[in-house]
């Protein structure tokens, strides 16, 4: 009977335990609404989300525990309750790829929790002119994936838009193959974003190579294609399947198991800095001999590291580009707004898309 009265008072204890986790969260959503009563205040239309603070706190988080909970963990636990109270201040309702169920809607949850709302849009064009026009706070769109590079569409909105960049998000990706079949020998097509069926091109050569394959605007898209039609299959999410109603035929099926996807939080103001940060950028040089050089010089010269660069036509003429570069540091650190200085002299264009919170989870 001694095991079954250590338990007991192991339980009590727990029981105490969550009682006081309670009371301090309860606390603390007091604590935000009297923030929200002090900003309404002093400003009629402020701005309640703070992405810097945000990443303050939870690189706070990170550096304080002692487990037995990861890293990690701890702070999606934090995140949850700061999503919480973030909405008895002001619910945000963010704009992602979708439609129900993408990687993109995992990863808006995954940065801004579970108690914000969520508009689908069909194409990464929407989600910018509805983050534009004021009818959603912020959007959430892919930007580059580990396995297959940039993603271009978003790239080139960032020309014209006057969007920011706010943050970051990167999320691992695991592809499943789904449907409503028994078997693997019942599928005549598989539905995929381009981008998923690239990334799991070997294990569909090895297992599926009499299948037809064919690229659509979603893994979500996929997914629904699969559940209403006969004989066919989609690569998506597990939620995906959930949603749809659908069974996990394989798992983990894509090609690289470390294969990640960032997407990048696009909305209307500028980010104050964390003191982790990063600064993305639009250049183009000057069409003369040793522009490129030139364009990349001040970043040697005062010392700020390039973690990017890629290049994209500009439009604008034939065999004319455009280069996106990421470097670290937030474009007020004194090294990096120097080298700004002097790229806004060398380059035809200099454009910065957003200083925003390195992430971090």
């Amino acid at each position: 009977m001694a095991g079954v009265d250590e338990l007991a008072a192991i339980r009590q204890r727990i029981d105490a335990l969550d009682e006081q986790i309670q009371e301090l969260v309860s606390r603390r959503a007091e604590a935000a609404r009297e923030v929200a009563r002090i900003k309404l205040k002093e400003d009629p239309a402020p701005h309640f989300y703070r992405p810097e603070r945000e990443a303050q706190v939870l690189a706070r988080v990170m550096e304080r525990n002692r487990g037995p909970l990861s890293d990690e963990t701890m702070a999606r636990l934090f995140r949850e309750i700061m999503s919480a109270c973030l909405a008895l201040e002001q619910p945000l309702n963010i704009a992602f790829l979708g439609p129900e169920g993408t990687f993109t809607q995992a990863a808006a949850l995954k940065h801004f929790g579970h108690a914000v709302g969520t508009t689908s849009l069909v194409s990464i064009p929407e989600v910018f002119r509805e983050v534009e026009a004021g009818n959603c706070h912020y959007g959430v769109v892919p930007v580059e994936n580990s396995t297959e590079g940039v993603i271009s569409h978003t790239l080139d909105r960032f020309m014209n838009s006057p969007l920011r960049i706010c943050g970051e998000v990167t999320l691992r990706i695991n592809h499943n193959l789904l449907g409503a079949m028994e078997s693997l020998d019942q599928i005549e097509r598989v539905y995929s974003h381009q981008q998923s069926l690239a990334q799991c091109r070997g294990w569909l050569d090895r297992e599926l190579p009499r299948a037809e394959r064919i690229a659509v605007g979603s893994n979500a898209e996929a997914a629904r294609r699969a559940r209403e039609e006969a004989r066919a299959a989609a690569i998506a999410s597990e939620t995906a399947g959930e949603i749809y109603g659908l069974r996990v035929l394989a798992e983990r099926i894509e090609d690289e198991p470390c294969n990640t996807t960032r997407f990048l939080v696009i909305g209307q103001e500028d980010v104050p800095p964390s003191g982790n940060d990063k600064t993305s950028l639009l250049l183009a040089t000057r069409n003369e001999a040793g522009g490129l050089h030139r364009l990349l010089t001040p970043f040697a010269q005062h010392g700020i590291s390039m973690s990017r660069i890629e290049s994209r036509p500009s439009r604008q003429g034939v065999w004319d580009y455009v280069f996106f570069v990421d470097v670290e540091g937030h474009r007020e650190d004194p090294e990096l707004a120097a080298a700004l200085d002097e790229l806004e002299r060398e380059s035809r264009v200099c454009k910065v898309l957003g200083s925003y919170p390195k992430s971090v989870l």
